[in-house]
């Protein structure tokens, strides 16, 4: 770390120890000093070990944490026992299962990050053309190891396939290569499990890393009997890094966690009182109707049976990477049409991604194929089949090879989420909601009122739940608008580059950009760009329109632009914070040579 700070930044004052550097940001950021003798570093792969091993309930488990890469290994195979790790083998980056996918789906048009979506669109292939392909990537060895061979990928892909390229549409080769990548991650990972659980006789596992979060992948384990039972960490990812090393580190000093299940994981910012709810949504003003219910199960269901797309928001946020009931969207999940139309309104994402269930925990059985040894999933982190005679009933959340994946709501666990499930089984006779994450394509889940609201009003969703409160669209006025705050996010910034325009001209233009690089630059007016130079934190979009646009077709072209920009996040648009004042607009502006950060 210290060694790529001193390459980017060579100027920089960096004190010779890495724990020094640690101490100085953290009394930065919290005002607090801190002993540096209090900091300790945990490996990657012991990181996501603990994670997963303290917190699945076993007594005594094979671990296996498979990722990308991290501290120069890209996994680690351990046995866990009473309140120790033990590790037994560690796989290189040069052998990284999360690096075979990555350099795969490159050739998909994919990226960092996009894993899961191709392990949805496996399905849809079959892998027999392209095995004999994928087996020159890897070899299983006698040990129950394995070797990749990362450098072969790419110029087989190039003289075998059609490469596609981003937008592009899937051809059926696409497919079929992406169902022989996820079966060759499951030989391998198959072939080291079994190995290690035959030598070991342990048949728990727990899992973690990145790879782990497929799980189209753990369903299969789950399945196949080599284990008795399996535990999947929520954060696979390294957020549970975080996690593993308190959990370590608390093991190294006395104080061991609890050897219990982890049951839930709604571990994040709470929505507060009804009493501070309300007043958040009364800040919108002419935006939206609020309506307090006391039974606002029984109306969301009421909303969702009746063709509705809803989002879901109570209690506290979700740890993990998965919307399970606090931060959702919610929809009926027997029409196959409910797929394309949230994706339509709200999603935007391809169109052969899945939906998941939740389904009460009593009804599971009966509508999802479930080992005898396990009836709880409430992490939606199994793929499980459908049972046959359900898959044309669920025809919004079974996916094209007639699997989902589940999650099991429990009254004890979520009893807000288990009420509104029950109300729609009242309904309809059928006890499962589609949930996907409550956010668009270009933000995370939403955690906040306030970003349950900008979801809402930047969606074609038909209503919104908070707390105690039932919300529906309003038509805003012009003075509405006017009402609210425009401020830019600190990701946000404005510059302006000499670009060739439509007319083959370099010009200078203006752009936004909400990451480092003009590769997430979005090109605006010079007249929005002029208002946004106006503000310094935050002001009333309506005092900033009087100073550069009196005519009304301006304000209503500068307005339009904003609700674009809104929707895409590029640009904040809020009620004005109680007891703020704004600063006094200049009429004028000095524009400087480049960009305003």
């Amino acid at each position: 770390m210290l060694e790529r700070l001193l390459v980017s930044q060579p100027h920089m004052s960096i004190p010779l120890y890495a724990k020094l550097l640690l101490c100085g940001l953290l009394a930065q950021e919290f005002g607090t000093e801190v002993d540096p003798s209090r900091i300790s570093f945990v490996s990657h792969h012991l990181s996501h070990a603990w994670s997963a091993f303290s917190m699945s309930g076993f007594e005594q488990s094979l671990i296996l944490t498979i990722d990308g890469g991290g501290d120069f290994a890209s996994g680690l195979l351990a046995i866990g026992s009473g309140t120790e790790v033990t590790p037994l083998a560690t796989f290189p980056e040069s052998d990284s299962l999360g690096l075979l996918y990555l350099e795969t789906i490159k050739y998909l048009g994919y990226g960092m990050f996009d894993e899961y979506k191709v392990m949805g669109l496996a399905p849809y292939g079959d892998p027999a053309p392209h095995r004999d392909l994928f087996e020159q990537f890897y070899e299983l060895l006698d040990n129950g190891g394995y070797r990749i061979y990362l450098d072969r990928i790419g110029p087989t892909l190039l003289r075998s396939i059609e490469v596609r390229r981003k937008g592009m549409p899937f051809t059926q080769q696409h497919k079929d290569l992406s169902a022989s990548l996820q079966e060759a991650l499951e030989r391998i990972v198959f072939h080291v499990l079994r190995h290690h659980s035959e030598i070991t006789g342990i048949k728990r596992l727990s899992l973690a890393g990145g790879v782990a979060h497929n799980c189209t992948l753990s369903g299969k384990l789950l399945r196949s009997g080599i284990f008795q039972d399996i535990f999947v960490q929520p954060a696979a990812h390294d957020a549970g890094c975080a996690l593993g090393a308190a959990l370590m580190m608390s093991n190294e000093l006395g104080q061991s966690a609890p050897r219990e299940r982890l049951q839930e994981v709604y571990w994040g910012p709470d929505l507060g009182s009804d009493r501070a709810v309300e007043q958040e949504l009364i800040a919108w003003g002419g935006h939206i109707e609020i309506e307090r219910c006391d039974d606002v199960a029984s109306r969301a269901a009421e909303w969702i049976a009746d063709g509705a797309v809803i989002g879901w928001m109570q209690g506290r946020s979700e740890f993990g990477p998965r919307a399970l009931g606090n931060r959702s969207i919610l929809a009926d999940p027997r029409p196959a049409t409910n797929k394309d139309r949230i994706n339509a309104i709200v999603k935007k994402r391809e169109g052969y991604r899945p939906f998941a269930p939740s389904v009460l925990e009593e009804d599971a059985n009966e509508f999802f194929e479930l080992p005898d040894s396990r009836q709880e999933f409430p992490f939606m982190n199994f793929v499980v089949p459908v049972r046959e005679s359900k898959r044309n009933l669920l025809g919004a959340v079974t996916h094209v090879d007639g699997t989902a994946r589940l999650q099991t709501v429990s009254r004890n666990i979520n009893q807000a989420y288990w009420e509104v499930i029950t109300a729609f089984r009242k309904r309809t006779g059928v006890p499962i909601l589609l949930n996907t994450s409550f956010n668009n394509n270009v933000e995370p889940i939403v955690d906040s009122v306030a970003d349950a609201v900008t979801t809402f009003l930047t969606t074609d969703l038909d209503g919104l739940v908070v707390g105690s409160y039932l919300i529906k669209k309003r038509t805003a006025s012009p003075e509405d608008w006017s009402r609210l705050a425009l401020s830019l996010p600190p990701y946000s910034s404005l510059h302006q580059v000499r670009a060739f325009t439509a007319l083959d001209r370099q010009e200078t233009v203006c752009e936004i950009r909400t990451g480092p690089s003009s590769r997430e630059a979005v090109r605006i007016s010079s007249e929005l760009f002029e208002l946004l130079m106006r503000i310094d934190g935050e002001a009333p979009l309506g005092d900033i329109l009087d100073l550069i646009a009196p005519n009304q077709n301006q304000r209503e072209a500068l307005l339009n632009e904003l609700r674009g920009l809104w929707e895409q996040r590029s640009v904040r648009l809020h009620p004005m914070r109680a007891g703020s004042a704004a600063e006094p607009l200049s009429s004028s502006i000095n524009l400087s040579s480049g960009a305003r950060l």
